[in-house]
């Protein structure tokens, strides 16, 4: 399924790709990839918006991780003001 992000172009034609490895994983019937598949399923629409531009978010979830760790090591944040002065002075 990897390769299928890397060399297609074309959403309708990932959406093909996407659809028929969908139902060889049903076919399959293998238990650990359901969860995997639901997901999938749920979410077709903003996996296949990759290809309309070739963007992803990858920067944000980044940025989000970045938050997390910061709040993390304040161990609860109790003035959200200090908080928020620090977070753009860090990792802006």
């Amino acid at each position: 399924m990897i390769s299928l992000f890397s060399h297609l172009k074309e959403r309708i034609v990932a959406f093909k790709e996407l659809a028929l490895w969908y139902n060889q994983v049903e076919k399959a019937s293998f238990d650990s990839f359901n969860t995997i598949a639901r997901t999938i399923q749920n979410h077709y629409e903003k996996i296949l918006n990759l290809f309309e531009n070739r963007s992803t978010n990858a920067s944000e979830e980044s940025f989000n991780a970045k938050v997390k760790a910061l709040r993390n090591r304040f161990r609860g944040v109790r003035n959200i003001t200090f908080f928020l002065f620090r977070l753009p002075r860090i990792y802006a």
